[in-house]
């Protein structure tokens, strides 16, 4: 599904911004896409953590048939895996460390402390500090959730190393910029940061990536 604002967005950065302009019209017909429910969007995000995405998969296979979320390798249920052993989690190739952040997880979910129900009418902060209160999900991680997920319109992600390095490339001479810089820069980007960091991001892959 593509997001409401995404036809609007193109055309204002490609406006705003020739840089931006020349993305747009190399990698047409294409816009983020966002992938299952958010509890185990977000347990896959956490699985994932430090491990190649060949070896993430395996280990979530693993995680959905253990926790018995039989005939649907996509969803992984909260309650099952808010009850599940900490040894159970470690046979499917979890560190115990990853286990708990995924029981933690778990656990906001149920208990109604993450109830994505009444996200929509969070402002992007105040999300994002409600999604790093789970062990295991840092600011990088929360927005990702909210620019892919959540189809937020204005995040800037400015600790990615690839938004870094392709503003470097693209607006900095190569030298990669500092916070305040990529933030002055991304000024004339609002509403729309979130669409003008997935460009740059084709800039250094061209197959979009999906959480």
């Amino acid at each position: 599904m593509k997001p409401p604002y995404w036809d609007d967005a193109v055309r204002e950065l490609g406006t705003r911004d020739r840089v931006l302009r020349r993305l747009i019209a190399t990698y047409p017909d294409i816009h983020i896409t966002r992938r299952g429910d958010a509890f185990t969007t977000l347990a896959r995000a956490i699985v994932g953590q430090q491990i190649s995405v060949k070896a993430a998969q395996s280990v979530w296979n693993r995680l959905v048939k253990a926790t018995r979320a039989v005939g649907d390798p996509v969803v992984l249920p909260a309650a099952r895996l808010a009850r599940t052993r900490t040894t159970t989690l470690r046979t499917v190739g979890l560190s115990e460390r990853k286990g708990e952040y995924l029981r933690d997880l778990a656990r906001h979910f149920v208990s109604g402390r993450l109830d994505p129900s009444i996200w929509p009418a969070m402002d992007d902060e105040t999300l994002i500090t409600a999604l790093t209160d789970v062990h295991g999900i840092g600011r990088w991680t929360a927005e990702m959730f909210l620019m892919f997920h959540e189809l937020r319109a204005d995040i800037l992600p400015v600790g990615d190393i690839g938004l870094q390095n392709a503003m470097a490339r693209l607006y900095f001479d190569g030298v990669r910029p500092a916070i305040a810089q990529m933030r002055d820069h991304a000024e004339r980007w609002q509403p729309y940061r979130s669409v003008a960091t997935w460009y740059l991001w084709r800039s250094l892959d061209p197959i979009p990536v999906e959480y």
